[in-house]
């Protein structure tokens, strides 16, 4: 078991460096990756642990390890993907537009990448980590593993409230919306049943029409000024909203580009592009 822990700790965070390294070559720049705030992809450390304990005895045979190692990492790419859409209502990666995809989880391109970093890992990397592990004193090691995973649980906890916040930010963006769309609605409704009004009355109007004409006038300029000032204070509310910002969100959202929210898309583009003017 203190094997790995060890295991799972260091292709952890072997797996955020790959991860670093990879958009540092997309996009020319430093991005932290990965769901936690500190330099560890657990996701990695997980896979690593599946393919170690499962995979070891097809060490012999590359070819069965290289299709075993394809099976296990989709897998659990795919159960990650999908646990992590239904538990916080966002697509982190998606893999949509990427030939021979599932569900935008995972696909054929990095399945095979997964693979053969796999038998590049076991047949090299890994037998120097194991030394690594089994010369490291255990007593130290244990007392190192523990604070590792203390930080890495209050790492869990800060992200975790960190996307509740964001999905919070993004409901209350919604709701601003869907008043100013009411807003406009109620004044569009009150214009019609006015003019249906005038219609069905047009004869009286044709013996009032100059007193009528100015009652209405005023009645029209009165709705729609109370209309516009309650919009504009929704706009205002709404811009005072996306530019809030908390601990942990711009984060977040550079180290997943391709985040998008099932429930509210628009509004975190929205907010995306307000961030990339920080």
């Amino acid at each position: 078991m203190y094997e790995y822990l060890c295991y799972f700790a260091i292709y952890s965070f072997l797996g955020w460096c790959t991860e670093v390294a990879y958009a540092a070559i997309n996009s020319g720049r430093f991005v932290n990756r990965g769901f936690l705030n500190g330099p560890v992809c657990p996701i990695y450390g997980f896979g690593m642990i599946i393919v170690i304990f499962c995979l070891t005895p097809l060490m012999d045979n590359k070819w069965f390890l290289f299709l075993g190692a394809v099976l296990l990492t989709s897998t659990l790419e795919w159960i990650t993907g999908f646990a992590l859409e239904k538990i916080f209502h966002g697509k982190w990666w998606d893999y949509s537009k990427v030939p021979f995809n599932l569900n935008g989880y995972i696909c054929l391109k990095f399945s095979i990448m997964w693979g053969l970093a796999c038998i590049i890992i076991m047949d090299i990397i890994h037998p120097a980590i194991g030394i690594m592990v089994n010369h490291f004193p255990a007593t130290a090691g244990r007392v190192l593993l523990s604070v590792i995973f203390t930080v890495m649980l209050t790492d869990a906890i800060t992200t975790v409230v960190t996307v509740n916040n964001l999905n919070k930010q993004l409901a209350r963006l919604d709701d601003i919306s869907q008043k100013l769309r009411m807003v406009s609605d109620e004044l569009g409704e009150n214009i019609y049943e006015s003019v249906s009004a005038i219609k069905e009355k047009s004869e009286i109007i044709k013996e009032r029409s100059g007193e009528l004409k100015e009652e209405i006038e005023k009645k029209a300029e009165k709705l729609e000024k109370k209309a516009e000032e309650f919009k504009r204070e929704l706009k205002n509310a709404y811009e005072e909203e996306i530019g809030r910002g908390f601990f942990g969100q711009k984060r977040i959202i550079k180290a997943f580009p391709d985040l998008r929210s099932i429930k509210n898309g628009e509004h975190l583009t929205k907010l995306k592009e307000r961030l990339k003017q920080l």
